[in-house]
């Protein structure tokens, strides 16, 4: 098992390692998805994501996509963009990743921290709990 600290790092990068480490059939927990980064202009980044949310089937709009408001869920849902989601093995490896808001208490590994996803020298971005602030999430 593999617990990673989000903290401070880049979405898209911690998410290609996440994925790569679950297509390996690693177990992986996710801590601190609040605080995950997404590189980009805010403003650009919240109009992206409210077109997404605003999306809905016309025959029945029952059957459109759920785009959750609380971070860990947000989180959970991106990363599984990243694996092959249609597919028995994509779904058996997306139950091996359990994501966090913060660290729990029952966690007594200290987390793993890639390096290679800090921010370089980016000056926009958003944070995961602003964005899901937007969308209505108080927490």
């Amino acid at each position: 098992m593999i617990i990673v600290d989000g903290n401070g790092m880049v979405f898209g990068r911690v998410a290609s390692k996440i994925s790569k480490e679950l297509m390996t059939g690693k177990e992986v927990v996710l801590v601190n998805a609040e605080k995950i980064l997404i590189s980009g202009s805010p403003h650009a980044i919240i109009e992206r994501y409210k077109t997404k949310r605003d999306l809905k089937n016309k025959a029945n709009p029952d059957k459109s996509p759920r785009w959750p408001k609380v971070p860990e869920r947000f989180v959970k849902r991106l990363i599984r963009g990243m694996l092959p989601w249609k597919k028995p093995r994509g779904k058996l490896v997306f139950s091996n990743l359990t994501v966090y808001s913060g660290i729990p208490k029952d966690i007594k590994e200290s987390p793993v921290i890639f390096e290679e996803c800090r921010p370089k020298n980016i000056s926009k971005y958003i944070s995961i709990s602003k964005l899901c602030r937007m969308f209505g999430y108080e927490g």
